[in-house]
């Protein structure tokens, strides 16, 4: 009997030993390949091409519960490729299951924005030309991915791409569930719950008068500003440091999740 309970004993504490041993499921979701797909649209209603840079996950098909972002880059003084001067956050988006469509909103034979007179009259139809881009793109995403999440449609934008996201949403608000601004500094927030409002400021760039929300309508309309008191606005994109992109990261991906 003796011999029977010291073996019990000892296949006991092996059992606790190997239970110990296994390795816990993370509840981290895993962060999946993407790919970058160039498109070349054209709006024949404008005679304008709109060049989009889409980021998506690479092994899925896009389906009814997979949300949209439209990314609306800063502004690079007309240089090809400014869609994809954020790419270090559209990336990292699409590896969190997010469908991006990155615009380019400025082409090379087009005016330099203005940067005498008025800011608020001279900039509007740059504003108004980059509404009309995000607009176009929606329109063709529902034609060609028409599985997406169209009701829950998310708009990004950076400095001047920041701006047209705003205005975006003071346009056509049914159309936007939520609006994350980097440091946008020259139209104002849409005062408005819906669409939902959030936007992360740069240590060293302030907004012109009116732009951002006082205290008390931060409060009544639940929009979240927060100061990243570490980032420059002109670090807000690829050239930032890695400290600052995970910060940046972080920050969107809460907005996003409801956090």
């Amino acid at each position: 009997m003796k011999i029977y309970s010291c073996l019990s004993i000892l296949f006991f504490i092996i059992l606790l030993s190997c239970t110990g041993n296994k390795k816990v499921a993370s509840t981290t979701p895993k962060t999946v390949v993407t790919r970058v797909d160039n498109l070349s649209l054209f709006d024949k209603t404008r005679n304008r091409s709109v060049p989009v840079a889409l980021y998506v996950p690479k092994s899925t098909k896009p389906n009814s519960k997979q949300k949209l972002v439209i990314f609306s880059h800063g502004y690079y003084a007309n240089k090809a490729g400014g869609n994809k001067e954020c790419a270090y956050l559209t990336s990292y988006l699409a590896s969190r299951g997010y469908f991006v469509a990155s615009i380019q909103h400025e082409l090379p034979t087009d005016d330099l924005i203005p940067r005498d007179g008025i800011i608020q009259i001279v900039r509007r139809p740059f504003w108004e030309r980059g509404v009309q881009n995000i607009l176009f793109v929606l329109n063709e995403l529902k034609k060609t991915y028409p599985d997406l999440d169209y009701e829950h449609l998310i708009l990004i934008g950076h400095s001047n791409g920041g701006d047209m996201s705003m205005l975006f949403g003071q346009q056509y608000p049914a159309l936007v569930d939520k609006i994350i601004s980097l440091d946008n500094r020259r139209v104002a927030f849409p005062r408005t719950k819906q669409p939902k409002i959030y936007s992360l400021r740069s240590s060293d760039q302030p907004a012109d008068e009116g732009v951002l929300p006082t205290d008390a309508e931060q409060k009544l309309y639940s929009m979240q500003i927060i100061p990243l008191k570490n980032t420059a606005h002109n670090n807000m994109d690829n050239s930032g440091n890695e400290e600052q992109k995970k910060e940046i990261n972080q920050y969107v991906l809460g907005f996003l999740r409801g956090q």
